[in-house]
């Protein structure tokens, strides 16, 4: 098949809309529903990321992916007690894979970004892995395979129109790829950058003790934020992206956003949270709403009288800023990956809030200097790679 003909476009106004091939056939085939135009961006864009992830760490890789950008990526790590409980797995009686453990991962990093997502899979589809998908709110899925009963289980979704695509996991692009836009067409080499160990050699920091696991954690945040739409910022935690922050054009704000969203993932595993008083029949989209609520700066339009009573069977007190702090304070060891420079300290400085202790960044800020003595402050190790990551 050389081509595929769409529904339509980015948009539905935009019409014809195909994809398809100038030589040779596509390497995809589509085994249930109608992908769309946005469905087969996210889906080329994120088979690529856990492809080069399993590459890199040589574990089974998932990414969860939302409007052409990664809301999630992990890989497969047992899940804790805790995160299978914040990941809204912890009542599955199955036993989860590696695969399944990184899909779990990567959806349940930020529940609310990957609400709708369209997901990625480094290998076969296995039964544990499609069990998690099933349940969850998601327009599709690629991977290389999937086995007969997975397959069963995922074509069941959506009333039987759920996409699932299979991709040749031999398949290899050409070396130039092009975009037309504006009647314009663009061409440029494929970024065919491999992240490995050695793209963190030039450590800069007085500290320069960067363990395998953080090496492991600076690579899934590079080869996230390479395909993640730039400007781009990526904090990582034993194997899984918690907070990415994408598309902004300062990157303080990216900063900011992906800082916010790992703060978010660490406060959800607090106590207070996992304890919430929810009404048994409250609905895991409705659980995650509250949640994000609860632990955000508009706390109150949750817990105000006549509204906390439509999701708890008692008013939670409040998540005071001061036990937020504290718990915070408790989260160690995070990387935080930037797709180009940090120019100022700032980005330091908000990164710290977040328990970061290892920094990767191309550098060649004028500033650079002031970045180092923040990241000395703070004993934080930080490399410089020297090779820019944007993606558009």
């Amino acid at each position: 098949m050389k081509e595929l003909e769409l529904k339509y476009g980015c948009n539905p106004n935009q019409k014809p809309s195909r994809i398809y091939m100038e030589e040779g056939e596509l390497p995809i085939t589509v085994l249930n529903g109608k992908p769309g135009y946005i469905n087969f961006l996210d889906a080329f864009n994120g088979w690529q990321l856990v492809k080069e992830l399993k590459k890199a760490t040589g574990l089974p890789a998932a990414t969860s992916f939302k409007h052409v950008s990664p809301a999630g990526a992990a890989v497969g790590l047992p899940l804790s007690d805790v995160e299978k409980k914040i990941y809204w797995v912890d009542d599955m009686d199955v036993e989860f894979s590696p695969l399944a453990n990184a899909y779990a991962r990567a959806r349940g990093a930020d529940r609310m970004s990957s609400f709708g997502d369209f997901i990625s899979l480094s290998d076969v589809c296995d039964v544990p892995t499609a069990k998690i998908i099933a349940r969850e709110v998601s327009d599709g899925v690629i991977a290389p395979g999937y086995e007969p009963e997975a397959l069963e289980i995922l074509k069941a979704k959506k009333k039987g129109n759920y996409n699932v695509i299979q991709i040749d996991e031999n398949y290899e692009p050409k070396a130039l790829e092009r975009k037309e836009v504006f009647g314009i067409t663009f061409e440029q080499g494929r970024n065919e950058l491999v992240i490995d160990d050695a793209f963190f050699s030039n450590i800069v920091t007085k500290n320069k003790d960067l363990p395998k696991q953080a090496k492991i954690d600076l690579a899934i945040s590079m080869i996230t934020l390479k395909y993640t739409q730039s400007n781009s910022v990526c904090y990582v935690k034993d194997g899984q992206a918690i907070g990415i922050g994408a598309g902004q054009q300062s990157r303080i704000h990216c900063t900011r956003l992906a800082g916010q969203k790992a703060d978010n993932w660490w406060l959800r595993q607090c106590p207070k949270v996992l304890n919430l008083p929810f009404k048994e029949d409250i609905r895991r989209a409705d659980r995650d709403n509250s949640i994000d609520l609860y632990i955000g700066d508009e706390y109150e339009d949750l817990l105000a009288e006549g509204t906390w009573q439509n999701f708890f069977t008692e008013k939670p007190s409040v998540f005071t800023k001061e036990e937020k702090r504290a718990w915070l304070d408790k989260l160690t060891d995070v990387t935080v990956g930037s797709d180009a420079f940090f120019p100022f300290g700032d980005n330091i400085e908000r990164a710290h809030k977040s328990g970061v202790k290892y920094v990767a960044q191309p550098g060649g800020s004028i500033r650079d200097d002031h970045v180092i003595e923040t990241c000395d402050k703070y004993d934080m190790v930080m490399a410089f790679t020297g090779l820019r990551l944007f993606h558009h």
